[in-house]
């Protein structure tokens, strides 16, 4: 029996939480230095590139490969807190393009002085449902600006 438009629109809104809810567990986890917990958002194979402007900066290549970036890369901060905001998804059956907006604040020693470095970043994700759960197959974040000031 084919699903009603109703059925469909209602589908549709649960995907959209489930990848909103799926780009802010990845926050929240960065935000815990979890890690562990973080790199099973990824699919086995995925991809992550990280641009700092126009200069790609990282590729990183499998879910074991981004957890251990990200856990030596956040392991040089004492306070690291994003903020998400925006973001737009068009769904495709079982896949699913998006663009998301986060701010980051990263808190750690620099030079013998505490340093504060706030962070504009844009993901441009590629997202796969496998298991009936949305992964992240393929993510480019976009660093477009960044502040650093002493932390008093």
């Amino acid at each position: 029996m084919a699903k009603s438009v109703k059925d469909n629109k209602v589908a549709e809104l649960y995907d959209r939480m489930e990848l909103k809810n799926l780009v802010d567990t990845f926050s929240v986890l960065a935000d815990q230095k979890n890690t562990e917990a973080q790199k099973w958002l990824f699919t086995e194979d995925a991809v992550v590139d990280s641009y700092l402007g126009d200069q790609k900066v990282t590729s990183l290549v499998g879910r074991e490969n981004i957890g251990n970036a990200f856990g030596s890369y956040l392991a040089l901060f004492d306070i690291v807190y994003h903020i998400n905001g925006q973001q737009t998804v068009k769904i495709e059956g079982n896949t699913a393009k998006g663009v998301a907006y986060c701010q980051v604040v990263l808190i750690g020693n620099e030079n013998g002085k505490k340093m504060m470095t706030t962070q504009g970043v844009y993901y441009d994700d590629e997202y796969v449902k496998q298991d009936g759960k949305w992964l992240i197959k393929h993510r480019t974040s976009h660093f477009t600006w960044r502040t650093q000031q002493e932390y008093k």
